[in-house]
């Protein structure tokens, strides 16, 4: 199953919210996730430009899209980015089969 790494920010009211009454928010992710067959990974509050950090495994993208629609939907988060990430020991085939091709690759505006 294909993992994703998403990042984004709590709105002000989901904000409010959480302080007026503190929650864990992974377990509903966790839930979230589930309904789709995947499942949540990581779950880390983050300093900077991003309020969360959640790491996931998904059946597929479209499974992906399916939660991403579902949270960004709401009115608690906002500025959602999400990237596929592949673990290091399975891009070595991509890595293998790039230095087979890229020898017949000829670079933009290289003679």
């Amino acid at each position: 199953m294909p993992f994703f790494i998403i990042q984004g920010n709590y709105s002000h009211e989901a904000m409010q919210g959480m302080v007026a009454k503190p929650e864990d928010r992974a377990g509903p992710v966790a839930k979230l996730m589930e309904s789709v067959g995947g499942r949540l990974l990581s779950y880390y509050i983050t300093f900077g430009a991003s309020d969360f950090h959640v790491t996931v495994e998904a059946p597929d993208e479209r499974a992906m899209l399916s939660v991403l629609a579902a949270v960004g939907a709401g009115p608690g988060v906002r500025e959602l980015s999400t990237t596929l990430a592949i673990p290091a020991s399975e891009a070595m085939p991509s890595f293998a089969k790039a230095k087979e091709i890229a020898a017949g690759f000829k670079a933009a505006g290289v003679g």
